[in-house]
């Protein structure tokens, strides 16, 4: 068989890798070639698209699962792209996940005995209903869910087609991953929307006016944040007010405020820094609590999506730190500390220890000092600096930082901050990382550096996906 990018192609799932890789394999006269198709489980028959070939293997999108596993069944769920294994028991989940992410990691980082280290693999306290934010898509072409059809001049509003960008699979109940009562009713507020007259947006042509609702959650006070992301292209026709008081009557009392964006932005994304925003009704922001800690979150900031799950990974993660004694004037460091979440933990944790917190935004630095204050946490300071300068900047500090928490984006560590990160000779390291590929990758250098690997952990922070986010010891040899 001839492949070639942008093919169609039915394929059976036989094995799993990484990430949520199903593995098909196709016998040919030079020997076997694998395709990875994201998003897929071995037992399932699929229909995919092919974005890369190689000499060997060949990597493809998923476009429709044509006949499921036998071990899947189907639940009172709407399956979403972004949460592909909701038929998959969540016990069967997670052993394909800790096996694959224990064998990729062993594989990337070149630690042969790493599954010697594996310190325990932490669920999900709660496996469905468990996330605090979700963006839904509004689109006029529509993927009708009953006729598997292509609708023009539609009005749709829920998640992206599998494979596509332009079109929209409209949301009639709830997902399982996010608030069930909200998404129970989101066809309510489609259909009201629909009725205003106003279009969908219309991806190709970048035009239209309904473009995105965002929802951030509060478990403390079970409330929702609303952004209703338009263009300005008919607004004079919107009555937002009118959609204010729809809402509220619709979910009395949990609607702690509206915001209203204006994104005439091209790009097909919901970011608010791309427009401008009104709060229409309520509070700015929300409040969540995690592990005793209060903190105030607006509808751009970074917060963990399963704040439950965020405080076991937590836990495991400031175990490892201060498993060891300190030593009097040693200090740790929080690198990366973004809004000072973890660094506020650790204080927490050990208020007689000194810690640091250092990220190079500053903005970031600035809500970390106010959300520490309001927590009356006093025992951590934050810093806005570049890791690499930070010694030169700071120079009381040289050779006293003896521990380091890392928790980088899911990029990993660029290698030039990573070197940055190992001058700073630090007894230990405890690496968070939500890609433990990049930690893997990551993991040799800090070997190389004369690190060992003392302990390891996978935390399933999101279940019925394929991601998984991991805690890693390394000491000092």
């Amino acid at each position: 068989m001839t492949l070639q990018r942008a093919q169609e192609i039915d394929l059976l799932i036989v094995d799993y890798a990484f990430g949520g890789r199903g593995i098909a394999r196709l016998e040919t006269d030079k020997g076997p070639f694998v395709i990875f198709v994201d998003n897929t489980f071995p037992g399932q028959f699929v229909r995919a698209k092919i974005e890369t070939k190689r000499k060997t293997f060949a990597e493809a999108k998923l476009l429709e699962v044509l006949k499921r596993a036998e071990i899947e069944t189907v639940s009172e769920f709407q399956e979403i792209s972004g949460g592909p294994y909701i038929h998959v028991p969540v016990s069967v989940q997670e052993q394909f996940k800790k096996e694959s992410t224990l064998s990729t990691f062993t594989r990337l980082s070149g630690i042969q005995d790493s599954n010697d280290k594996f310190d325990g693999f932490i669920s999900s306290p709660a496996h469905y209903h468990y996330r605090n934010k979700m963006e839904y898509s509004f689109s006029c072409i529509e993927h009708d869910l009953q006729t598997n059809e292509e609708l023009d001049d539609a009005f749709a509003l829920g998640f992206k087609r599998r494979g596509t960008w332009w079109k929209v699979e409209s949301l009639n109940k709830a997902s399982g991953l996010f608030d069930q009562d909200w998404e129970n009713k989101l066809k309510e507020i489609r259909i009201f929307l629909q009725q205003t007259g106003l279009p969908a947006w219309h991806p190709p042509q970048k035009k239209g006016f309904f473009r995105h609702i965002v929802v951030r959650k509060s478990f403390l006070n079970d409330q929702l944040l609303i952004n209703l992301v338009t263009s300005n292209e008919g607004i004079e026709h919107f009555d937002v007010q009118a959609f204010a008081n729809f809402i509220q009557a619709l979910h009395p009392g949990r609607i702690a405020g509206l915001w209203h964006t204006i994104n005439d932005n091209v790009a097909d994304r919901a970011k608010i820094e791309n427009g401008h925003s009104t709060l229409i009704f309520g509070q700015a922001v929300i409040e969540e609590e995690l592990a005793g800690l209060r903190f105030q979150i607006s509808m751009e900031s970074f917060f963990q999506t399963n704040p439950a799950c965020a405080e076991l990974l937590y836990d495991k993660a400031l175990d490892y730190l201060f498993e060891d004694p300190f030593e009097p004037g040693d200090i740790a460091m929080d690198l990366f500390c973004g809004t000072g979440t973890i660094g506020q933990l650790m204080a927490k944790r050990n208020s007689e220890v000194r810690i640091i917190g250092v990220d190079i935004v500053e903005k970031a630095i600035e809500d970390a000092k106010q959300n520490a204050a309001k927590n009356g946490i006093h025992s951590v300071e934050f810093f806005a600096a570049d890791v690499g300068k930070f010694l030169r900047e700071y120079p009381d500090f040289q050779g006293k930082i003896k521990r380091i928490m890392l928790d980088p984006p899911r990029a990993g560590i660029a290698p030039k901050t990573l070197q940055k990160v190992i001058a700073l000779d630090a007894d230990s390291i405890v690496y968070i990382s939500c890609n433990p590929s990049t930690q893997a990758r990551d993991a040799s250098t800090l070997i190389d550096a004369g690190y060992i690997l003392e302990k390891y952990a996978l935390v399933d922070q999101f279940p019925h996906t394929g991601h998984i986010e991991s805690i890693a010891k390394f000491k000092k040899a």
